[in-house]
Formats: structure tokens, C-alpha cells, sequence
């Protein structure tokens, strides 16, 4: 059965590194999406105190206050067990606050995954 991880990273900073991990471990392919969380958006919604044009500074800021969101499709539990152990190796415990969140996903079917490494290796 495949699996699906996603891990959503609170340093953005560290995203290359995971992705090495990852590829260590031997994962094919990982998508990268930038990503924010609900509690990240209210803490950066406008107020009415809030100046109508924002200074540099604060629009630097906010574009700091995002995460990576990675997933990647593997085969067996084995994979997601070593995929995590790695992402922990890096980050740290994913129990602790602002390491971000990785959860697994069952997936019932998937066409075009072999395919598609195998295009890449090609290319």
C-alpha cells in the first residue's frame, strides 16, 4: 500500500536539508508548496490602526512567517518510518512547538508515479 506524507515546516530555512534527507532515504519525488496557517493569517490580518500602506520592513516580515508544505508519495511503512526519523534527525521532535506538523495519509491508488521518475532520470 502507498502513503502519503506531508510535512508541513515551520523553518523555512531548512527545507533544502529535509529534501536531502528525504532523497536519502530514497524518495523519487517531492512537491513544495509555500503554504500559511489560519493562526498566521489572523496574526498578520489588518487592523484598522494599521497604516493603509505598510512599511517595507512589516511586508519583509510577513514573508517570513511562512511555511513549506512537502509531500511526497512512498511505498511502505518502512519508507515513512525512515522519511519521519530523518525529518526529526534535522527539525527536532515533531511534538515540540514550531517544528511544524507531518502527518501520513493511506492512498488507495496511484498511476503515473513510477512513470514519472523514471522520465526524470531519463531527462
Amino acid at each position: 500500500m502507498y502513503h502519503m506524507i506531508l510535512l508541513v515546516l515551520d523553518d523555512v530555512n531548512q527545507c533544502t536539508t529535509i529534501l536531502e534527507a528525504w532523497e536519502a532515504q530514497g524518495v523519487g519525488g517531492v512537491t513544495i508548496l509555500e503554504s500559511t496557517g489560519l493562526g498566521r493569517v489572523k496574526k498578520l490580518s489588518i487592523r484598522d490602526d494599521m497604516p493603509l500602506m505598510p512599511s517595507l520592513s512589516r511586508l519583509l516580515q510577513s514573508r517570513e512567517e511562512r511555511h513549506r508544505t512537502l509531500f511526497t508519495v512512498v511505498e511502505t511503512e518502512e519508507m515513512v518510518d525512515r522519511v519521519i526519523a530523518a525529518t526529526e534527525e534535522i527539525i527536532g521532535n515533531m511534538e515540540e512547538p514550531n517544528n511544524g506538523v507531518v502527518f501520513v495519509l493511506p492512498v488507495s491508488q496511484v498511476k503515473g508515479l513510477h512513470g514519472g521518475q523514471k522520465r526524470a532520470a531519463d531527462g
